[in-house]
């Protein structure tokens, strides 16, 4: 059985879906970032960087925090959505894995965060970062050129952890046309959306009433830099 920390955003969004693809059984825990619960000591001493997602496996007592290293742990278990085993396709799978982690996700945050978010408009913040998202999304796109999936020829814990943050494109762009730019994206996003384990997963947000309001105690919680 898993614990799976969840709040409704894109790094647990990718944990959803792998599990409800798996059919690994699993309790769903909500953490209300916009309430603090992720700052409550009781999920520190399973997360002590404060995100979700995070995952207790009551199986073996393992605790995995940050959502590729779930990702991997989970495919590990559970040998399901992992490229040919190969050297190379390894390699592969954990180099892209890793650009997700440390790229796609990072700037695509931030992105966000300061067209959107921040107190003040700052300009070179929000060119800095939207240029990098940008960039890294064309990576991304550049890869699935001539490619259905991100690594080997199937489905794989790399294509999920694309699908995380690529559902809010526009948003985190601020261009209701994003799209146009990363057809290979939209084309590999159509797909995952088609499956049945996405309105599952979807449907997890549901299962809690999360706070949606941005107010001045959400923005409190969710940026303690500015308290």
């Amino acid at each position: 059985m898993i614990d799976f920390y969840y709040h409704p955003s894109p790094n647990p969004a990718k944990i959803a879906l792998f599990l409800e693809e798996s059919g690994l059984e699993y309790t769903l825990k909500p953490v209300d970032t916009r309430k603090g619960e992720q700052f409550d000591p009781a999920f520190l001493k399973i997360n002590p960087n404060a995100k979700t997602p995070a995952i207790v496996d009551t199986d073996t007592g393992a605790i995995v925090f940050d959502s590729s290293a779930i990702l991997l742990y989970l495919a590990e278990k559970t040998g399901q959505f992992l490229p040919e085993n190969k050297p190379e396709t390894r390699g592969e799978m954990l180099s892209w894995l890793m650009l997700v982690a440390t790229g796609v996700g990072p700037y695509s945050g931030q992105a966000v965060h300061f067209t959107h978010f921040a107190p003040e408009r700052n300009e070179y913040a929000i060119n800095r970062y939207n240029f990098e998202a940008k960039r890294h999304w064309g990576l991304i796109d550049a890869r699935l050129e001539g490619r259905d999936f991100m690594v080997g020829d199937s489905y794989s814990i790399v294509d999920m952890a694309v699908w995380g943050w690529a559902g809010p494109v526009p948003f985190v762009l601020n261009d209701d046309n994003a799209w146009a730019a990363f057809p290979n994206v939209k084309r590999l996003v159509d797909w995952i959306n088609a499956r049945p384990a996405v309105e599952r997963a979807s449907a997890l947000k549901q299962q809690h009433a999360f706070k949606t309001e941005m107010d001045e105690d959400a923005r409190r919680h969710m940026f303690p830099q500015n308290g």
